[in-house]
């Protein structure tokens, strides 16, 4: 995070670029919240995080790949606000679009095929199902 905010950042100032940075990462959360409960799995029982406080570990587990997509999006907006028209330029993260396996998808739609692919990965002992995105163009 310094690298991208300067030396005096950190994660736990109250400054807009941590509630962008906040609110960014809870949209990727629910989408993978989602996507997981959708192929029938439990989102507390993860594979690296494994807080007994935290009901969604598994999905924690699963949006890493996907933070970066949030870090760049507030890094070129660095907002010096935080309000409900920011909020609203956030949620284009999800309306973004990445190669994932060959096609551009909405980072939503990717969101999905990652889930799954994943899981698929899981039960046939394969981690080369996995299915990576992408970025392909600057924000």
């Amino acid at each position: 995070f310094n690298a991208l905010f300067g030396m005096d950042f950190t994660r736990s100032s109250n400054i807009p670029i941590n509630a962008a940075l906040n609110y960014g990462y809870s949209l990727i959360l629910s989408s993978f919240n989602r996507e997981i409960a959708a192929n029938g799995y439990l989102t507390q029982l993860g594979i690296f995080h494994d807080n007994m406080f935290n009901h969604f570990n598994l999905s924690c587990d699963f949006m890493e790949p996907f933070r970066i997509l949030v870090d760049r999006f507030v890094y070129a907006q660095m907002p010096t606000e935080f309000e409900k028209e920011e909020k609203h330029e956030i949620w284009r993260i999800l309306e973004g679009t990445v190669l994932i396996n060959g096609n551009h998808q909405l980072v939503s739609n990717a969101i999905k095929i990652y889930t799954h692919s994943v899981f698929e990965a899981i039960n046939d002992g394969d981690p080369s199902e996995i299915k990576f995105f992408e970025i392909e163009e600057e924000i």
